[in-house]
């Protein structure tokens, strides 16, 4: 029991975010009267926010360098629709290649606003607000103010639809899409069987870990959700192919920050600059590659989100930059940098599509949607801010406090 409270007291702000979304789902589950979570608007969720989810584990590798933001990444994604639209829609050129144009002129748009970061030592608000309008004015200037649809079907087929059915006489549960639940069924069976790996590999190394039953407890209830989900899922039309893409990338990058080299030097630069320079960790160019990074998963998020609307808009990409910042903010990534998981960011961009999802179903305006959302983000950032404060106050009387104990224990001497 011991064990359990101190792995809740060492986690404590990971479990409040996790408490606070499953407070959010329930109270407008209730308040919607069951329309949150009915299989058809948990399928709209997912399409919804798989753009948020993108940017936001990019915002999160930008904001663990020290926090340090993007505020350009909107604009990014609206250029690259718009010349995703160009490519295909006008000039007729094959979709696969396209695709392939676009995320390279993504990686130039990072590379481009990475030296001047990384090299010049411009401040990283400058540089991304000047790419903001830069490449919003580009957008513009590309489509000539106005919208491209439509886009063709192999275009569509990465981002839009549906994993089909492949065993469709099975109806598992009476369900419309059988492969979905056992597609639940398979990955809750891996991600236990490599959280048990793990642990088993920790614990011969004679590292610290947690009890079996607060693993047992873990991924019962992890199991529990993913299972649910899919079940869910399965009850509507089944998986939406964009999960793919965005299963692919928190997979991808949450083992990059925990299982790599590069990924802990992410962390050292953020956590103190001039440390890690001693160190031997090469902090230009691991920034520069934040911000190409960024602007990578920024030009993915734009084909994703132009195949969402079947369009390439010049107003596309509006705020997702703030939606991308709270999101990591929101999941535990600290202001200061250093700080923040994908697991968490994750959470962050859950938490606010729910918002955004079930004020909308209660008809609330987007005026008063705004209202809440930058409370939740304040809040979030202050609970990061004043929990340092506290623990710089509690080290410093600590300080404060251990010289008269030395003195005390000479002179009892």
């Amino acid at each position: 029991m011991s064990n359990f409270w101190t792995v809740l007291r060492n986690n404590l702000r990971q479990y409040m975010i996790l408490l606070a979304l499953l407070a959010i789902i329930l109270a407008f589950q209730l308040m919607t009267n069951g329309m949150l979570l009915k299989p058809m608007n948990v399928s709209n969720l997912i399409f919804q926010n798989a753009y948020v989810v993108i940017l936001a584990v990019g915002m999160l590798m930008c904001i663990l360098t020290g926090g340090n933001i993007d505020l350009s990444v909107g604009s990014v994604v609206a250029l690259v629709g718009a010349c995703a639209g160009t490519f295909i829609i006008t000039w007729g050129w094959n979709s696969h290649l396209s695709i392939l144009l676009c995320l390279l002129i993504g990686i130039a748009i990072g590379a481009w606003q990475g030296f001047w970061i990384a090299y010049a030592r411009i401040p990283a608000f400058i540089v991304t607000l000047s790419g903001m309008l830069v490449f919003r004015g580009l957008t513009l200037i590309v489509l000539g103010g106005l919208t491209l649809a439509p886009f063709p079907s192999d275009f569509l087929a990465y981002s839009t639809g549906y994993i089909p059915d492949f065993i469709p006489g099975l109806n598992l549960f009476g369900l419309r899409n059988s492969t979905s639940f056992l597609i639940g069924v398979l990955l809750a069976l891996c991600y236990c069987i490599s959280q048990v790996r793990g642990w088993i590999t920790r614990k011969r190394k004679a590292y610290e870990v947690e009890s079996p039953l607060m693993l047992v407890l873990r991924l019962v209830i992890v199991s529990a959700a993913v299972i649910w989900l899919f079940y869910t899922l399965g009850a509507y039309r089944g998986v939406p192919k964009v999960l793919i893409p965005v299963g692919i990338i928190l997979l991808a990058y949450s083992y990059f920050t925990t299982h790599t080299v590069m990924g802990r030097h992410l962390y050292a630069l953020g956590g103190n600059e001039k440390a890690a320079r001693l160190s031997g960790v090469k902090t230009k160019q691991l920034l520069f590659l934040a911000y190409v990074n960024m602007a990578f998963l920024a030009s993915i998020a734009g084909i994703v989100f132009a195949a969402r609307l079947n369009s390439a808009s010049p107003q596309a990409g509006q705020s997702f930059e703030l939606d991308a910042i709270a999101a990591c903010f929101i999941g535990g990534a600290s202001a200061y940098g250093g700080i923040g998981t994908v697991g968490g960011t994750l959470i962050g961009a859950m938490t606010m599509g729910i918002l955004n999802n079930g004020m909308s179903i209660m008809g609330i305006s987007s005026n008063v949607q705004q209202v809440v959302k930058g409370l939740v983000l304040l809040g979030a950032v202050a609970f990061d801010v004043l929990g340092k404060q506290r623990l710089q106050l509690n080290f410093l009387s600590w300080l404060r406090r251990e010289p008269a104990r030395q003195e005390e224990t000479s002179l009892k001497g």
